[in-house]
């Protein structure tokens, strides 16, 4: 005769909002090339359904079990969303300090009239201005991201 444990089925535990998760994962855009991944590095940890990371991934972890992988695709609604024009912006070069030559790609800290900071890129650089773009550099990109599950809590 068997033991009766031996009858409960064994129902591993599955993420549910609010969860504390940790997951390693690597995103890549379509092109297949990565910006980003947490290979080498200690698992990201986030809580689910807490919007901590972009919807399309927090929605991605829901359901899974501990050990499990999937690769999803995120589309730009759910990612960082579509770019968005009025987020680049013309700053006069004479408003840069003196010891600080401005070049396409530097990532600068501003802050708007209430004080909050927020990180823009330098875009282009002219005679006298230069063009700042305050999108997120991933705005309008669709996202894969291969998604392992390692601990729920």
């Amino acid at each position: 005769m068997f033991p009766i444990y031996s009858l409960i089925p064994n129902i591993m535990q599955q993420v549910n909002k609010g969860d504390k998760v940790s997951v390693h994962y690597h995103g890549r855009l379509t092109d297949g090339s990565t910006f980003d991944s947490s290979e080498g590095r200690e698992p990201l940890s986030f809580t689910a359904g807490q919007g901590q990371v972009i919807k399309g991934f927090d929605e991605a972890v829901l359901s899974m079990q501990p050990g499990d992988k999937k690769t999803v695709h995120i589309p730009v609604a759910e990612a960082y969303g579509h770019r968005n024009d009025d987020m680049v912006m013309e700053y006069p070069i004479s408003e840069f300090p003196d010891d600080m030559l401005p070049v396409v790609g530097m990532e600068l800290q501003m802050s708007d009239e209430a004080g909050n900071m927020f990180p823009v890129l330098i875009a282009e650089v002219g005679e006298e201005m230069v063009l700042l773009d305050a999108n997120h550099p991933l705005a309008g990109q669709d996202l894969i991201f291969d998604i392992e599950l390692v601990a729920i809590g």
